[in-house]
């Protein structure tokens, strides 16, 4: 004869049995694999936000307008003449700590994604590039750094890529915009989704929790017994999204990688970043629990 378990989880309420379990899965699954596809592109484009946003404002680049003339030559030979003025301008001012003219190579290295192999940059017509670092901390007033540039040299212009940064974090502020809006109505139709369903169950086992009730049961342990299901639902459900979720955010990191020479390519997660995306279960299982457990307790103190 099997004798019953010395300790034994009390469960008056028939939670495991019933047919809403599976579908509170799906719900939460599908709704973690969203949750992680969308967080996960957060997180990339606000860390290719964070990288430019490094390298650009500790450099400029100065661009020396090719001298248009029939002679080439004559008018190559005017042009390095223009980018050697620059060059000993940019050396003289402070807060600028390096200085460093793209050679030939380089500048074919620049152009040939888009003129293809085989160019020879001394019979372009192509502008004069030069790379600039600046000290992080130095204060520099870049309107009037212009115009002294353009005084010691005329053929020159001064990048500082500021307006071209200002538009990356603007369009970045855009797409965190919608992937915010995503995951709050994500949220709220799992929640409105447990809560509806907490609810449906409440009314299922009325009989059994006036019962409860005349024996002593608190409001607070009825609820504590479906906030720990709620919980264990939400967990599992979260577990499976994010199984599917993870190999889905390597297939488009994939695609992403295959991008070559742009910002897409650029994308990507930090270990922080998996961190987050990997603790998405533990946040499913807090809102089915926190849902479930307010809507009981909700729902009680209305019941008779």
């Amino acid at each position: 004869m099997s004798r019953a378990p010395l300790i034994a989880r009390k469960q008056e309420l028939p939670l495991k049995n019933e047919n809403t379990s599976l579908f509170l899965q799906v719900i939460i699954s599908i709704a973690v694999f969203i949750f992680a596809l969308t967080l996960s592109g957060v997180l990339s484009v606000n860390s290719v936000v964070n990288n430019w946003n490094k390298s650009i404002l500790g450099s400029l680049t100065v661009q020396i307008i090719p001298v248009n003339d029939s002679n080439k030559e004559k008018a190559r030979a005017e042009t390095l003449a223009y980018e050697e003025k620059a060059v000993d301008f940019l050396k003289s001012v402070n807060g600028i700590t390096k200085v460093t003219p793209l050679s030939d190579n380089q500048l074919n290295d620049l152009l040939r994604p888009w003129l293809g192999d085989g160019i020879n940059i001394g019979e372009l017509p192509a502008p004069r590039i030069i790379d600039v670092r600046i000290d992080p901390d130095a204060e520099i007033d870049f309107i009037q750094l212009a115009q002294d540039l353009a005084n010691a040299s005329p053929q020159a212009s001064l990048d500082s890529h500021k307006l071209w940064l200002n538009k990356l974090i603007a369009f970045a502020d855009g797409l965190n915009l919608i992937a915010t809006t995503i995951l709050v109505l994500i949220s709220a139709i799992t929640s409105g989704a447990i809560f509806y369903t907490t609810q449906m169950s409440l009314g299922l086992h009325h009989n059994i929790i006036e019962i409860l009730h005349i024996i002593g049961a608190k409001d607070t342990y009825i609820a504590q017994q479906y906030a720990k299901r709620m919980a264990f639902l939400g967990f599992i459900g979260g577990v499976i999204g994010l199984l599917f979720a993870i190999p889905a955010i390597f297939f488009i990191g994939n695609l992403a990688l295959s991008v070559e020479g742009g910002i897409i390519s650029e994308a990507g997660m930090n270990i922080s970043d998996w961190i987050t995306v990997m603790a998405l279960p533990l946040f499913s299982m807090l809102i089915s629990m926190l849902t479930a457990y307010y809507t009981v307790k909700k729902t009680l103190k209305k019941m008779p």
